[in-house]
């Protein structure tokens, strides 16, 4: 095998960690220098829910009866009255027809883009949908055309420039995009895409069980209008795994033609347990989300009045924008010398010069929290 080529301070290297005493803490489990608790500041548990004592009840005392794992695909042996029980609630709380598990986010993504487009379709993107959508497109054989972030009248141009080919068009975005914590117009594209009659798919794996009403999504009020969404568990739910959501046609063309569903060992009757349970505790607290919001408002306020780097974000996910490599790397040993665990987000996740530390801010962080990080970080 040829040696791999990769600029030297692009190189990443695999960190193990363990939990810390508090439920926002962990700890770096390679690091003899690292032996107080860090600060959890870049995990997508922004519920708290991967910790959560009914949480992991639940999903102890479902792999008593049912197994650890599934053993096969939902097809063979695989499918237990967990997954259908997990499907039927949650298309009931997200107003969809039909909803089908994944063990993946990756998974889910490709096979949602396969369902809806082939070689003679156009996908038209946002230039900041995750990876595993972009993988999506290329094994669906399809053209991929991408528009600016957020950018209605790049989307639109776009549109325009194939509506009159006799190729079928595919929207793309996500709903809260990761890397900046920016929010899509959903209001505007949704009316678009009816207004040429083009298909869209929306990725929520970011937004749910924080954004939208009661935590449901930022796609629930246009759900007549959105073709397929997807959704994972790995973050606000707190376990593992991931879903599509659509109609009931589209549903069973899923069950009946997607390879990422049929040769695939069904999702663990442990994690879909744990995420029925998330799904009941965010229905029974609707304010989690509200509260999260605010929380984050106040960590954005403090940061930008404290610093001189630009801070993105419109949700419970900000970057701090520091530009260099280099000066991103610096940040975050500085920060994780000084107790905070924050990753350096760097090129080719995000644009040359664009290198940012991300933060998530989780339901279980404290005002005393939000004012030391200021403090470390004003001593950087």
């Amino acid at each position: 095998m040829n040696k791999i080529r990769i600029p030297k301070n692009r190189i990443r290297k695999l960190k193990t960690f363990t939990l810390g005493q508090k439920p926002y803490e962990l700890q770096n489990f390679n690091s003899a220098k690292t032996k107080n608790n860090l600060i959890d500041l870049c995990s997508n548990d922004y519920l708290g829910l991967s910790r959560d004592k009914e949480v992991i009840k639940a999903s102890y005392e479902i792999s008593l009866s049912e197994g650890l794992g599934s053993g096969s695909s939902r097809f063979i042996t695989g499918s237990r009255p967990i997954h259908k029980l997990l499907e039927t609630q949650l298309a009931e709380w997200l107003n969809q027809e039909k909803v089908l598990l994944f063990p993946s986010g990756f998974q889910a993504n490709i096979a949602a883009v396969q369902a809806l487009a082939n070689r003679n379709s156009i996908v038209i993107t946002d230039k900041l949908i995750h990876n595993s959508l972009l993988v999506g497109v290329k094994a669906s054989g399809s053209k991929l055309i991408r528009f600016e972030h957020n950018n209605l009248k790049d989307l639109e141009n776009k549109i325009l420039q194939f509506n009159s080919t006799q190729k079928s068009i595919l929207i793309i975005i996500e709903s809260l995009y990761s890397m900046e914590g920016s929010i899509a117009p959903l209001k505007e594209i949704t009316g678009i895409c009816k207004k040429y009659n083009v298909q869209l798919l929306v990725d929520e794996a970011h937004a749910l069980g924080v954004l939208g009403p009661e935590g449901k999504g930022l796609s629930f009020d246009f759900a007549d209008e959105i073709t397929m969404l997807t959704g994972t568990f790995g973050k606000s739910f707190g376990s593992g795994g991931a879903f599509i959501a659509c109609n009931s046609k589209i549903g069973e063309y899923l069950i009946q033609t997607s390879g990422a569903f049929r040769y695939t060992t069904a999702l663990s009757p442990a994690l879909a347990a744990g995420a029925l349970k998330s799904l009941q505790k965010i229905k029974n607290n609707k304010e989690w989300g509200i509260n999260l919001l605010i929380a984050s408002k106040k960590w954005k306020k403090e940061i930008l009045r404290n610093l001189s780097f630009p801070v993105k974000g419109e949700s419970q996910i900000l970057s701090i924008i520091v530009g260099q490599e280099e000066k991103a790397l610096l940040l975050q040993k500085h920060l994780e010398e000084n107790g905070f665990l924050a990753i350096a987000i760097r090129p080719p996740t995000v644009p040359l010069n664009k290198s940012r530390i991300r933060l998530t801010i989780r339901r279980d962080l404290n005002l005393d929290i939000l004012k030391n990080f200021i403090s470390v970080l004003k001593s950087f």
